[in-house]
């Protein structure tokens, strides 16, 4: 099997073509792909470009504990970056479809810029999905371990919670970041968990826990759902840097919360993988 892998500030991802394996690899395969130590290690597959007659190109994004993702900011980047690079797209702007929906990329800078609208953000349970009467999440109290949080969810195609706080880090995200992710009585499909803080009005920083994956140095998806809850706070206007600890990524909201987000994508190499890694037997997690 032939991968190209590509990162984007440090969330890395290995691209498989159809051309070059015409099935997409099972969830057993793909945890045993992204495995860090047991195979070529990744923060997850993407499995495309595949034909559809609703888009340019049609992707999958596999989850690196074999779950598929809905939408992911880093990966259509990273996609929109690999497209460019195999001649399939030039400068001009393309479409995606995602099983979040569908989206318009552009390459620029030669490959080294990306821009993704990224479709409108959502607050409201029935669309994330919050369980619950139908309401628009915002400023909830949760519980973790005996203290109380106030959080806000949203879609952007995938579901995510955000924490507002003084300070975030990575030691709380990774506390409270899986019990968040399978709260499965609050966040019936799982979810996206990030830590944010407002830094002044056109910059947050924000920690993330990411969905089938765990903790990520960085996520367009997470930094749209972030930036939108900082702006319907009120804490923040539309142009907003978010500052990810693998480097910035910048969001545009529209007054109907539609989002676009700017960032790069670095090509890393192209690696043959020996078929002995998917007849493994892994360790228990």
């Amino acid at each position: 099997m032939i991968f190209s892998k590509y990162h984007a500030l440090g969330n890395d991802y290995l691209v498989l073509d159809p051309e070059d394996c015409p099935q997409c690899p099972s969830p057993e395969d793909t945890v045993k792909i992204c495995h860090r130590n047991f195979g070529l290690g990744s923060d997850g597959i993407l499995y495309g470009p595949e034909k559809t007659d609703e888009a340019d190109f049609a992707l999958r994004i596999l989850n690196p504990d074999g779950s598929e993702a809905e939408k992911s900011g880093n990966g259509l980047r990273i996609f929109s970056r690999y497209l460019f690079d195999t001649g399939r797209v030039t400068d001009k702007p393309f479409t995606v479809k995602t099983l979040g929906g569908i989206v318009t990329c552009e390459v620029r800078d030669g490959g080294d810029t990306i821009e993704v609208e990224m479709g409108r953000v959502s607050f409201h349970s029935e669309k994330i999905p919050v369980t619950g009467e139908p309401r628009e999440v915002l400023d909830e109290p949760v519980e973790i371990k005996g203290k109380t949080w106030r959080s806000y969810a949203a879609t952007i195609g995938n579901p995510h919670v955000v924490l507002p706080m003084d300070k975030v880090s990575k030691e709380l995200a990774c506390e409270l970041g899986p019990i968040l992710e399978t709260m499965i009585g609050r966040f019936p499909n799982r979810t996206n968990v990030q830590l944010l803080q407002i830094l002044d009005r056109n910059n947050i920083k924000i920690e993330i826990w990411e969905r089938g994956a765990g903790y990520t140095l960085a996520s367009g998806s997470s930094s749209s759902a972030a930036a939108a809850v900082a702006h319907k706070m009120g804490a923040c206007d539309r142009d907003i840097t978010v500052h990810c600890p693998g480097g910035d990524i910048g969001i545009r909201i529209g007054e109907d919360f539609s989002i676009n987000m700017v960032g790069p994508a670095t090509r890393v190499g192209r690696y043959e993988m020996d078929e002995a890694v998917l007849k493994q037997t892994l360790p228990p997690a």
